[in-house]
Protein backbone atom coordinates (compact mmCIF):
# COMPACT_ATOMS: atom_id res chain seq x y z
CA UNK A 1 0.00 0.00 0.00
CA UNK A 2 1.51 3.53 -1.15
CA UNK A 3 0.72 6.32 1.22
CA UNK A 4 2.10 10.13 0.58
CA UNK A 5 2.96 12.01 3.18
CA UNK A 6 2.33 15.75 3.39
CA UNK A 7 4.45 16.31 6.45
CA UNK A 8 7.04 14.89 8.86
CA UNK A 9 6.11 13.46 11.88
CA UNK A 10 6.33 15.76 14.68
CA UNK A 11 7.06 14.60 18.30
CA UNK A 12 3.89 14.57 20.12
CA UNK A 13 2.91 16.23 23.54
CA UNK A 14 1.09 14.16 25.86
CA UNK A 15 -2.55 15.10 24.91
CA UNK A 16 -5.19 13.96 23.74
CA UNK A 17 -4.37 11.96 20.00
CA UNK A 18 -7.04 12.63 17.61
CA UNK A 19 -7.53 11.72 14.08
CA UNK A 20 -8.80 14.07 11.11
CA UNK A 21 -10.33 12.70 7.62
CA UNK A 22 -10.60 15.46 4.87
CA UNK A 23 -12.73 13.52 2.71
CA UNK A 24 -12.65 15.22 -0.72
CA UNK A 25 -13.85 14.14 -4.40
CA UNK A 26 -10.16 13.74 -5.85
CA UNK A 27 -8.03 12.88 -2.53
CA UNK A 28 -8.58 11.26 1.11
CA UNK A 29 -6.57 13.27 3.47
CA UNK A 30 -5.74 11.38 6.87
CA UNK A 31 -4.07 13.05 9.75
CA UNK A 32 -3.42 12.32 13.47
CA UNK A 33 -3.07 15.63 15.88
CA UNK A 34 -4.44 17.05 18.79
CA UNK A 35 -7.12 19.40 20.64
CA UNK A 36 -4.49 21.96 20.18
CA UNK A 37 -4.67 21.60 16.36
CA UNK A 38 -1.06 20.49 16.07
CA UNK A 39 -0.74 17.96 13.05
CA UNK A 40 1.67 14.78 14.06
CA UNK A 41 1.50 12.95 10.93
CA UNK A 42 -0.79 13.57 7.53
CA UNK A 43 -1.17 11.73 4.56
CA UNK A 44 -3.34 11.85 1.48
CA UNK A 45 -5.13 8.59 -0.12
CA UNK A 46 -6.51 8.61 -3.58
CA UNK A 47 -10.40 8.89 -3.71
CA UNK A 48 -11.53 5.71 -6.07
CA UNK A 49 -14.41 3.41 -4.67
CA UNK A 50 -15.58 3.26 -0.90
CA UNK A 51 -14.66 -0.64 -1.27
CA UNK A 52 -10.34 0.85 -2.38
CA UNK A 53 -10.27 3.26 -0.49
CA UNK A 54 -11.79 2.74 3.42
CA UNK A 55 -10.25 0.16 4.12
CA UNK A 56 -6.59 2.03 2.97
CA UNK A 57 -8.18 5.05 5.92
CA UNK A 58 -9.08 2.82 8.30
CA UNK A 59 -5.98 0.59 8.21
CA UNK A 60 -3.86 4.21 9.18
CA UNK A 61 -6.52 4.96 12.12
CA UNK A 62 -6.73 1.41 13.53
CA UNK A 63 -3.51 1.22 16.07
CA UNK A 64 -3.19 5.08 15.91
CA UNK A 65 -4.39 5.47 19.65
CA UNK A 66 -7.07 8.02 18.49
CA UNK A 67 -9.52 8.80 21.38
CA UNK A 68 -11.64 10.26 18.33
CA UNK A 69 -12.20 10.86 14.63
CA UNK A 70 -13.49 14.05 12.68
CA UNK A 71 -14.63 13.66 9.19
CA UNK A 72 -15.64 16.58 7.13
CA UNK A 73 -16.73 15.11 3.95
CA UNK A 74 -17.77 16.11 0.65
CA UNK A 75 -21.65 15.75 -0.31
CA UNK A 76 -24.07 16.18 -0.11
CA UNK A 77 -24.05 14.61 3.19
CA UNK A 78 -26.52 13.37 6.25
CA UNK A 79 -25.24 15.27 9.22
CA UNK A 80 -28.73 14.87 11.40
CA UNK A 81 -27.95 12.36 13.98
CA UNK A 82 -31.71 12.22 14.41
CA UNK A 83 -31.82 10.47 10.82
CA UNK A 84 -32.03 6.68 9.72
CA UNK A 85 -29.26 7.93 7.23
CA UNK A 86 -26.98 10.13 9.92
CA UNK A 87 -23.26 10.10 8.36
CA UNK A 88 -24.51 8.64 4.86
CA UNK A 89 -23.33 10.48 1.63
CA UNK A 90 -26.30 11.14 0.23
CA UNK A 91 -27.16 12.02 -3.68
CA UNK A 92 -23.55 12.93 -4.61
CA UNK A 93 -22.66 13.19 -8.36
CA UNK A 94 -19.71 10.38 -7.74
CA UNK A 95 -21.71 7.03 -8.06
CA UNK A 96 -19.82 5.02 -6.35
CA UNK A 97 -19.97 6.67 -3.05
CA UNK A 98 -24.06 7.63 -3.06
CA UNK A 99 -25.95 6.16 -0.10
CA UNK A 100 -22.62 5.22 1.33
CA UNK A 101 -22.65 5.17 5.04
CA UNK A 102 -19.24 6.89 5.31
CA UNK A 103 -19.65 7.72 9.96
CA UNK A 104 -20.28 3.89 10.54
CA UNK A 105 -17.83 2.24 8.36
CA UNK A 106 -15.35 4.03 10.69
CA UNK A 107 -17.39 3.83 14.18
CA UNK A 108 -17.41 -0.15 13.83
CA UNK A 109 -14.03 -0.47 12.55
CA UNK A 110 -12.83 1.99 15.61
CA UNK A 111 -14.75 1.80 17.91
CA UNK A 112 -14.26 5.85 18.76
CA UNK A 113 -16.25 8.34 18.28
CA UNK A 114 -16.97 10.35 14.99
CA UNK A 115 -17.66 13.82 14.65
CA UNK A 116 -19.29 14.49 11.16
CA UNK A 117 -19.80 17.30 8.54
CA UNK A 118 -19.32 18.79 5.53
CA UNK A 119 -16.17 19.80 4.14
CA UNK A 120 -17.13 23.41 4.19
CA UNK A 121 -17.77 23.34 7.57
CA UNK A 122 -14.73 21.61 8.98
CA UNK A 123 -13.06 24.57 7.02
CA UNK A 124 -15.22 27.01 8.53
CA UNK A 125 -14.83 25.33 12.18
CA UNK A 126 -10.93 24.94 11.64
CA UNK A 127 -10.71 28.80 11.35
CA UNK A 128 -12.56 30.01 14.17
CA UNK A 129 -11.14 27.48 16.60
CA UNK A 130 -7.63 27.93 15.02
CA UNK A 131 -7.35 30.76 12.29
CA UNK A 132 -8.20 34.78 11.88
CA UNK A 133 -11.83 34.18 13.05
CA UNK A 134 -11.44 33.17 16.44
CA UNK A 135 -13.22 34.46 18.88
CA UNK A 136 -16.06 35.51 16.18
CA UNK A 137 -19.53 34.47 16.21
CA UNK A 138 -21.05 34.51 12.80
CA UNK A 139 -18.43 33.59 9.83
CA UNK A 140 -19.09 31.91 6.75
CA UNK A 141 -16.31 30.01 4.78
CA UNK A 142 -16.37 29.88 0.96
CA UNK A 143 -14.52 27.61 -1.24
CA UNK A 144 -14.59 27.98 -4.82
CA UNK A 145 -12.21 24.76 -6.61
CA UNK A 146 -13.94 22.38 -8.59
CA UNK A 147 -17.17 23.40 -7.10
CA UNK A 148 -18.39 26.03 -5.19
CA UNK A 149 -19.57 25.31 -1.27
CA UNK A 150 -20.28 27.43 1.85
CA UNK A 151 -19.62 26.52 5.48
CA UNK A 152 -21.48 28.88 8.06
CA UNK A 153 -20.77 29.08 11.79
CA UNK A 154 -23.16 31.06 13.73
CA UNK A 155 -23.49 32.10 17.83
CA UNK A 156 -20.64 28.50 18.10
CA UNK A 157 -22.84 26.29 15.57
CA UNK A 158 -21.95 24.80 12.36
CA UNK A 159 -25.41 25.66 10.12
CA UNK A 160 -27.11 23.07 9.32
CA UNK A 161 -31.04 22.81 9.17
CA UNK A 162 -33.08 20.86 7.61
CA UNK A 163 -29.68 19.42 5.77
CA UNK A 164 -26.83 22.10 5.85
CA UNK A 165 -25.59 24.79 3.67
CA UNK A 166 -25.65 25.00 -0.25
CA UNK A 167 -24.56 27.80 -0.90
CA UNK A 168 -22.63 27.39 -4.34
CA UNK A 169 -25.85 27.39 -5.86
CA UNK A 170 -26.81 30.50 -5.17
CA UNK A 171 -28.80 31.96 -8.43
CA UNK A 172 -26.62 34.39 -10.02
CA UNK A 173 -27.67 37.49 -12.29
CA UNK A 174 -25.47 37.31 -15.46
CA UNK A 175 -24.32 40.16 -17.53
CA UNK A 176 -25.84 41.20 -20.66
CA UNK A 177 -22.93 40.01 -22.86
CA UNK A 178 -22.11 36.89 -21.19
CA UNK A 179 -23.76 33.87 -23.58
CA UNK A 180 -21.98 31.36 -21.37
CA UNK A 181 -25.34 28.98 -20.17
CA UNK A 182 -23.71 27.42 -16.92
CA UNK A 183 -21.80 24.13 -16.02
CA UNK A 184 -23.95 23.48 -13.37
CA UNK A 185 -26.71 20.87 -14.40
CA UNK A 186 -29.12 21.18 -11.88
CA UNK A 187 -29.06 25.49 -12.41
CA UNK A 188 -27.51 27.21 -15.18
CA UNK A 189 -27.33 30.41 -13.33
CA UNK A 190 -25.88 29.75 -10.54
CA UNK A 191 -22.54 30.57 -8.82
CA UNK A 192 -20.57 27.28 -9.36
CA UNK A 193 -22.40 27.25 -12.97
CA UNK A 194 -20.36 30.08 -13.42
CA UNK A 195 -17.84 30.60 -11.22
CA UNK A 196 -16.37 27.61 -10.20
CA UNK A 197 -12.79 25.95 -11.57
CA UNK A 198 -14.52 23.79 -14.56
CA UNK A 199 -16.86 26.84 -15.54
CA UNK A 200 -13.61 28.92 -16.27
CA UNK A 201 -11.92 26.34 -18.30
CA UNK A 202 -15.57 25.85 -19.88
CA UNK A 203 -16.43 29.03 -20.40
CA UNK A 204 -13.00 30.54 -21.91
CA UNK A 205 -11.50 27.55 -23.28
CA UNK A 206 -8.14 27.24 -20.85
CA UNK A 207 -7.66 26.78 -17.31
CA UNK A 208 -7.41 29.00 -15.04
CA UNK A 209 -3.56 29.08 -14.27
CA UNK A 210 -2.99 29.92 -17.96
CA UNK A 211 -5.48 32.84 -17.47
CA UNK A 212 -4.06 34.53 -15.02
CA UNK A 213 -3.07 38.02 -16.71
CA UNK A 214 -6.58 37.93 -18.57
CA UNK A 215 -8.49 40.97 -16.30
CA UNK A 216 -11.76 40.25 -18.42
CA UNK A 217 -11.73 36.81 -16.94
CA UNK A 218 -11.25 38.24 -13.29
CA UNK A 219 -13.21 40.74 -13.67
CA UNK A 220 -15.94 38.30 -14.52
CA UNK A 221 -15.77 35.65 -11.99
CA UNK A 222 -15.51 38.89 -9.43
CA UNK A 223 -18.48 40.19 -10.38
CA UNK A 224 -20.32 36.41 -9.84
CA UNK A 225 -18.50 36.04 -6.78
CA UNK A 226 -19.79 39.77 -5.22
CA UNK A 227 -22.97 38.91 -6.06
CA UNK A 228 -23.18 36.13 -3.92
CA UNK A 229 -21.11 37.60 -0.98
CA UNK A 230 -23.35 40.34 -1.07
CA UNK A 231 -26.24 38.00 -0.48
CA UNK A 232 -24.52 36.19 2.42
CA UNK A 233 -24.32 39.70 4.17
CA UNK A 234 -27.61 40.66 3.58
CA UNK A 235 -29.46 37.22 5.13
CA UNK A 236 -26.85 35.67 6.86
CA UNK A 237 -24.83 39.04 8.69
CA UNK A 238 -21.22 37.36 9.31
CA UNK A 239 -18.71 39.32 11.06
CA UNK A 240 -16.10 37.88 8.22
CA UNK A 241 -16.10 36.16 4.85
CA UNK A 242 -13.26 33.94 4.35
CA UNK A 243 -12.97 33.08 0.48
CA UNK A 244 -10.36 29.38 0.37
CA UNK A 245 -10.43 26.91 -2.64
CA UNK A 246 -8.30 26.61 -6.17
CA UNK A 247 -9.80 29.71 -7.87
CA UNK A 248 -9.17 32.21 -5.06
CA UNK A 249 -5.45 31.65 -5.22
CA UNK A 250 -5.90 34.45 -7.58
CA UNK A 251 -5.00 36.91 -5.21
CA UNK A 252 -5.62 39.49 -7.89
CA UNK A 253 -9.65 38.20 -7.32
CA UNK A 254 -9.79 40.26 -3.74
CA UNK A 255 -9.70 44.28 -4.21
CA UNK A 256 -12.72 43.01 -7.24
CA UNK A 257 -14.81 41.20 -5.54
CA UNK A 258 -14.60 43.45 -2.57
CA UNK A 259 -14.78 46.54 -4.83
CA UNK A 260 -17.85 44.66 -6.51
CA UNK A 261 -19.75 43.85 -3.00
CA UNK A 262 -19.81 47.88 -2.36
CA UNK A 263 -21.12 48.44 -5.60
CA UNK A 264 -23.98 45.72 -4.79
CA UNK A 265 -24.88 47.32 -1.54
CA UNK A 266 -24.60 50.36 -2.09
CA UNK A 267 -24.27 51.70 1.41
CA UNK A 268 -27.38 49.73 2.50
CA UNK A 269 -25.18 48.04 4.97
CA UNK A 270 -24.10 50.62 7.63
CA UNK A 271 -21.32 48.44 9.92
CA UNK A 272 -17.54 49.13 10.85
CA UNK A 273 -16.70 45.60 9.00
CA UNK A 274 -18.59 47.35 5.40
CA UNK A 275 -16.19 50.05 6.21
CA UNK A 276 -12.77 47.90 6.38
CA UNK A 277 -13.70 45.21 3.19
CA UNK A 278 -10.05 44.44 3.16
CA UNK A 279 -10.04 42.52 6.77
CA UNK A 280 -13.69 41.50 6.11
CA UNK A 281 -13.32 39.53 3.16
CA UNK A 282 -10.21 37.77 3.25
CA UNK A 283 -8.25 34.48 2.40
CA UNK A 284 -8.33 31.62 4.20
CA UNK A 285 -5.20 31.73 7.50
CA UNK A 286 -3.91 28.28 7.37
CA UNK A 287 -1.95 27.49 4.99
CA UNK A 288 -4.49 25.38 3.42
CA UNK A 289 -4.69 23.18 6.59
CA UNK A 290 -8.19 24.63 7.90
CA UNK A 291 -10.17 21.94 6.99
CA UNK A 292 -8.18 19.21 8.32
CA UNK A 293 -8.13 21.30 11.33
CA UNK A 294 -11.48 21.41 11.74
CA UNK A 295 -11.46 17.95 11.77
CA UNK A 296 -9.22 17.78 14.97
CA UNK A 297 -12.00 19.73 16.23
CA UNK A 298 -14.58 17.46 15.06
CA UNK A 299 -13.21 15.32 16.57
CA UNK A 300 -12.57 17.05 20.07
CA UNK A 301 -15.77 17.42 20.03
CA UNK A 302 -17.25 13.62 19.55
CA UNK A 303 -14.67 12.85 22.22
CA UNK A 304 -15.86 15.11 24.59
CA UNK A 305 -19.67 13.85 23.85
CA UNK A 306 -18.28 10.23 24.61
Amino acid sequence: MIFSYKKKKLKEDKTVRLGALEAGGTKMVCAIGDETGKIFEQISIPTQTPEDTVPKMIEYFKNAGIEGLGIACFGPIDPDKKSATYGYITSTPKLAWQNYNFVGAFEEALGCPVGFDTDVNGSVLGEVTFGQAKGKSCVVYVTIGTGVGAGVYIEGKLLHGMLHPEAGHVMIQKRPNDNYEGRCPFHKNCLEGHAAGPAIEARWGKKAIELKDNKEVWDLEAYYIAQALAGYVLTLSPEMIILGGGVMHQEQLFPMIRGYVKEILNGYIKTEEMEHLDSYIVPASLNDDQGIMGCLELARRAAAEK
